[in-house]
């Protein structure tokens, strides 16, 4: 008697993905990961292909040639380029050094000038107190001044140098008649005290025509130079109001207009007066000459 068998049959299969399956799955569902494989794939093989291309020494230089033409077509525009210089603000002799100190060659495109380089240039100038310089609007080279106002005359070792109000130099003067409209200071110190010998030259205003400048003396006070060698000393403290004193006594009692060759004023409580020595000499003479009689 034959013994029947049951059919072998396959096991059924699992339609779950395993673990690392459903991840990868869930992982290529990603908006990131499809947006990446939709463009950055294609990208990345466009970006290969191009550097393959430009690693080659001809099409580098095409690449770099077109370039430049075109860098160059851009700028040489007619809107780009500068026609003409304006300098506003300086005299004739100013403006004549700024023009030789920045040359250009016009026409020329505005991204060819190099505009800080000109305004340090020009800034660096004795006689300039501030610049600037820009391309206006009319298509023109601008360089615009404020120059230094030279307040006084600075006498030193090397010459006549102009200083202005901050006691900075503003430029030099070959001799003391180019600028008799500015008063005269000397002596070490004296420029960077230039308020203050102001403020006296404008005290001795009464006595202007006499006056022929300051002398800074050891840097601490100041000598009054005046017409006919004579000298005021003024003390370091409260200068002004010693030499108002002495204006006083030319006005009320003629002092200056005396034989005096110097008036000593650096003790307030004990001011002290010296003859000149033709006056000293005569008024020996007169008192032997009373004494004998």
């Amino acid at each position: 008697m034959r013994t029947m068998t049951a059919p072998r049959t396959r096991p059924l299969r699992d339609p779950a993905p395993s673990k690392w399956g459903y991840r990868w799955q869930r992982w290529m569902l990603t908006p990131g990961v499809r947006t990446g494989l939709r463009i950055g794939v294609p990208t990345l093989v466009l970006a290969l292909a191009a550097g393959a291309w430009a690693s080659n020494d001809t099409n580098r230089a095409m690449i770099i040639g077109r370039y430049d033409q075109l860098k160059a077509a851009i700028q040489h525009r007619p809107e780009f380029m500068v026609a003409g210089l304006a300098i506003t603000g300086a005299d004739e002799e100013l403006a004549s050094t700024v023009t030789e100190l920045v040359p250009v060659k016009f026409p020329i495109s505005s991204f060819d000038l190099d505009l800080e380089a000109m305004r340090a240039k020009v800034a660096g100038l004795a006689a300039v107190k501030d610049v600037y310089v820009r391309v206006g609007d009319a298509g023109a080279l601008e360089i615009g001044i404020t120059p230094r106002q030279p307040v006084a005359l600075w006498r030193t070792a090397e010459g006549l140098r102009l200083i202005d109000s901050e006691g900075v130099f503003a430029g030099n003067v070959a001799q003391r008649a180019e600028r008799r409209d500015l008063p005269l200071i000397a002596g070490e110190g004296a420029e960077d005290n230039i308020d203050e010998a102001l403020a006296l030259f404008r005290s001795a205003a009464p006595i202007a025509e006499r006056v022929r400048g300051l002398v800074r003396i050891g840097n601490r006070r100041w000598d009054m130079v005046l017409d006919r060698d004579q000298r005021i000393q003024l003390p370091s403290e409260g200068p002004v109001a010693a030499l108002d004193r002495v204006i006083g006594l030319e006005q009320s009692q003629d002092l200056l207009a005396r034989d005096v060759a110097l008036v000593d004023v650096r003790n307030p409580n004990r001011p002290t007066v010296r003859l000149q020595r033709d006056a000293v000499a005569a008024t020996r003479n007169a008192v032997t000459t009373g004494a004998n009689n």
